[in-house]
């Protein structure tokens, strides 16, 4: 049996309980331990341009305090540059980010301000950082995000995700191919091939069975799931169904 895909988990919305009433709890921080301790791979942590859950003191706590790697999501602007490179994480994701969105609705545009992309590329890996873009399982951008110089891939899978829900089976079907084909592409081209977006048990166990894919970042559902039964027991979970 080969190994289980790494899974990284997002612990955002931890951060979005404890700012909904201005206190200091819950938090991240011991949210990121109990992970740590129960078999997660990573923490994931999106620092958006507006606060609105993740903060820049949750970063520095994380960063001393916990010893599985921290991937760092983040837009394409100069302040969250500067804060990467004095941070340091193991892993950044560039990913796209509109102010008013409840959530990411999509794949990075990687024609957009293609020249700023590849300098931050090529700063962030000039510090050992690992860099991974969010995109849109499409076989054209896996092999731009090659050519600007990405270590990595995550492939959105929000799209079958909905599909997944709405019970929408063509539109599983054909989600399903293109981020399959995406992902053969990216390994083809020696690219880290990773996924992610609105995974719940279900999609992520199919996403799972796709060889090229080694690591699924995992966050809404996680914080859903344990608020009935705990961090430690929807890892417990993950685990086991991500075994291959």
């Amino acid at each position: 049996m080969r190994k289980r895909i790494r899974l990284g988990f997002n612990i955002d919305h931890v951060a979005t309980v404890r700012n909904a009433r201005g206190d200091d709890y819950p938090s991240p921080l011991r949210a990121a331990i109990i992970a740590q301790n129960n078999g997660a791979d990573s923490i994931t942590v999106h620092l958006r341009e507006d606060r609105r859950h993740i903060r820049d003191h949750d970063l520095i706590e994380l960063k001393k305090k916990i010893k599985i790697p921290i991937n760092l999501e983040m837009a394409l602007t100069p302040e969250m540059l500067k804060i990467a490179l004095k941070l340091k994480p193991k892993y950044v994701c560039i990913v796209p980010e509109k102010r008013k969105e409840i959530t990411t609705e999509g794949g990075l545009n990687l024609n957009y301000k293609k020249n700023y992309l590849t300098k931050v590329i090529r700063l962030l890996k000039l510090q050992n950082i690992q860099v991974s873009l969010f995109i849109e399982p499409d076989l054209k951008t896996v092999r731009l995000a090659k050519k600007l110089g990405s270590d990595n891939v995550e492939l959105h899978t929000g799209k079958y995700c909905k599909f997944f829900r709405e019970k929408n089976y063509i539109g599983i079907k054909k989600e399903f191919f293109k981020i399959k084909n995406s992902a053969k592409l990216g390994n083809i081209l020696n690219l880290g091939v990773h996924a992610g977006h609105g995974l719940n048990y279900q999609t992520s166990k199919k996403i799972s069975k796709i060889d090229e894919i080694t690591e699924l970042n995992i966050g809404h559902f996680f914080i859903s799931e344990s608020i009935f039964f705990g961090i430690a027991n929807v890892l417990k979970k993950f685990n086991k169904i991500l075994k291959r």
